[in-house]
């Protein structure tokens, strides 16, 4: 019979899944990596197919036949309801004692603090925002899209850029260096041939995504429009953020805000001094910080407080991903 390891730490996200192993001494005993976690595009039975398959593996190369408690932070946990259902899927599979599964965004934010304390912006394909106390409380938002009252992220910036590119292409909007650099960013002539490229997936949807960082290149340029879309997403950003510090009764101490996600990790320089500008206006005691540890660490250190290791536990778990 195999040994009983302390966590089993799973980050699951929409392109890639990590998974770690861990001792209750935060010794990491052995990882995996596997295809991302898309219960709404390919079913909940073959996404969790997938995931097995990416479970398994760590636990044979750590010797570990089971573990204490299984900490998940899963893409597409947005809401309660979907909490409880990928919970019972993964306790199903008969891997730890305890489960706990959580939106990938506390992930995020466990990697970027020393205790479970603070509140996380994420801004990459999409945006969402968490926090967290010791004492358990949380502060979340569902984030799936417009119905839900999100915007922001590279998809949503992307799409922004052009619809003011097409509108000063046409004359009604107004003009705009982007009108320009879009289609140039795909060899094309203007705006006419970009939007007949996107629209007959001549240009596959999936390189939309390519736009944002020419629409970061505009704004610093100096374009007014480009300028006003970076404005306008470090404003989302920073009304979540202070919207959690709020429900958590954090505004009014020092607390970590964890900035994570591809569009906020590249460091624009006009987003970056954007935010934290606004944070300094409206959120004076807030310390943010770009986080660049790796997502299944927090999943780790969430799994190590629901187990009660020790500082000493988190330190060796913090510097095996350090280094």
């Amino acid at each position: 019979m195999g040994l009983t390891a302390g966590v089993l730490a799973i980050d699951a996200g929409n392109s890639k899944t990590d998974v770690a192993v861990i001792g209750s001494d935060g010794t990491v005993l052995a990882t995996s990596r596997g295809d991302g976690f898309r219960p709404p595009a390919v079913g909940l039975d073959t996404a969790m197919n997938t995931l097995t398959a990416t479970v398994d593996r760590a636990l044979t190369e750590s010797g570990a036949a089971s573990v204490s408690h299984v900490s998940a932070c899963l893409a597409n946990a947005d809401l309660p309801a979907e909490e409880e259902q990928l919970t019972a899927a993964l306790a199903a599979c008969g891997w730890g004692t305890t489960v706990e599964v959580r939106n990938d965004t506390f992930a995020i934010l466990r990697a970027g603090v020393a205790e479970p304390r603070g509140v996380a912006v994420v801004c990459g394909a999409g945006i969402n925002c968490v926090g967290m106390r010791p004492d358990g409380r949380t502060a979340r938002f569902p984030a799936i899209g417009r119905i839900s009252g999100d915007w922001g992220g590279g998809w949503a910036l992307a799409e922004e850029a052009l619809w003011h590119a097409a509108r000063a292409s046409d004359g009604r909007g107004e003009p705009t260096a982007l009108a320009a650099a879009l289609p140039a960013h795909f060899g094309l002539s203007g705006m006419p041939a970009l939007i007949e490229a996107l629209h007959l997936e001549h240009v596959p949807v999936a390189r939309r995504h390519e736009l944002t960082p020419v629409l970061f290149a505009t704004a610093a340029e100096g374009d007014g429009i480009a300028r006003a879309i970076v404005d306008r997403q470090a404003e989302e950003i920073v009304t979540m953020a202070v919207v959690a510090l709020t429900r958590l009764s954090l505004l009014d101490e020092e607390t970590p805000v964890v900035l994570g996600g591809g569009v906020l990790a590249a460091r624009h320089p006009l987003l970056d001094d954007r935010v934290h500008a606004l944070l300094a206006e409206r959120a004076p005691k807030a310390v943010p910080r770009v986080v660049t540890e790796s997502p299944v660490l927090g999943a780790g250190l969430l799994g190590l407080d629901r187990v009660s290791a020790g500082a000493d536990a988190q330190a060796r778990l913090r510097a095996y991903y350090a280094g």
